[in-house]
């Protein structure tokens, strides 16, 4: 059967990222619990550009760890990889959760999301509303309407009472409200600390226990994990909440007129030749951390391909000696 080339660039690429990844989560591993989470992110950037300077593709990071003058690796703008083609647009959180590594709390992740130039959205870094869903529910969730009838209507897709459903939201003050809103209802509440990335994929797989993401949370989490939740069936829909006249700029000058529009997984993640790899530092809903034992270090990844709809479990053992 004949291949389209870049169906064929693109899978060889998921794999390549995954190596990436794997490398990130490792050196993030070992600043678990020890209270500095700017070492944690320095020591998951450097290994990660390290490794993704090493893959035959030229990327472009279009979120990344902050503007130029912000961030000397991994910035928003540089170029990584040896120069060859395929292009490709990435955003990558290198370490998603730094608090939860210095604390050693629950939920951690190393992430990349690739696509053709363009497909990615250049998401100015602040918060969103976004509600999120697996593939029963997909075609059915609105974001204006009340937390009760959204349980209501997700709880009926997926054959459950109100009372099995379980909303993931982060643990914030702002989100208290929801909390009430959410058990008022009848549904179960599972809060996390940090890293809505994971929270937002999880509805899409069975197995995570979870049935509906909400909240308010950063952009470029949402772009990220709409690369995954597109691929996986399932929806996201987020609305930019800017909170002062900075965030109103930044919305301008990234040319998004219109501050109440509703983004969907496709909005955010344009395309099918999509890929979305991420590698667990701390166990979360989506996936199980680095395990140390001895000289042999154990990864627990997910990989995500939009043109195939496939998605992989990878565990590897790394030796260390």
């Amino acid at each position: 059967m004949h291949k389209n080339m870049s169906d064929i660039n693109s899978g060889n690429l998921a794999l390549d990222f995954v190596r990436v990844t794997e490398a990130a989560a490792i050196a993030a591993s070992e600043w678990i619990g020890r209270g500095d989470k700017i070492a944690a992110d320095q020591a998951a950037v450097n290994a990660m550009r390290s490794r993704l300077n090493k893959i035959d593709f030229l990327g472009k990071v279009v979120i990344g760890e902050g503007e130029k003058d912000e961030a000397p690796m991994l910035y928003t703008g540089e170029v990584v990889g040896r120069g060859k083609a395929p292009q490709m647009d990435i955003a990558i959180d290198p370490l998603e959760c730094t608090d939860s590594i210095a604390h050693g709390r629950y939920n951690a992740l190393t992430v990349i999301a690739a696509g053709p130039k363009d497909s990615l959205l250049h998401a100015p870094d602040m918060y969103m509303t976004k509600l999120a869903v697996g593939p029963a529910a997909a075609n059915l969730i609105d974001i204006d309407a009340p937390i009760a009838t959204t349980i209501r209507i997700v709880a009926k897709a997926l054959g459950k009472d109100k009372r099995e459903v379980t909303v993931l939201i982060l643990d914030r003050e702002r989100h208290q409200k929801y909390i009430e809103q959410i058990r008022a209802a009848g549904a179960r509440v599972r809060l996390i600390t940090d890293g809505d990335i994971a929270g937002a994929i999880a509805p899409n797989l069975e197995e995570s226990g979870i049935d509906i993401l909400m909240g308010i949370g950063a952009s470029t989490e949402a772009v990220l994990a709409a690369a995954a939740i597109k691929a996986m069936g399932g929806q996201i829909l987020a609305r930019f909440a800017p909170r002062d006249e900075r965030d109103q700029k930044a919305l301008h000058q990234a040319g998004i007129s219109n501050v109440k529009k509703i983004f969907t997984a496709n909005d955010l993640a344009k395309g099918e030749d999509l890929t979305f790899t991420a590698t667990g530092v701390i166990d979360g809903p989506l996936l199980n951390g680095v395990v140390v034992n001895g000289n042999m270090v154990v990864t627990h990844s997910l990989v995500v391909r939009g043109i195939t709809k496939t998605r992989r479990f990878i565990t590897a053992e790394h030796y260390t000696k």
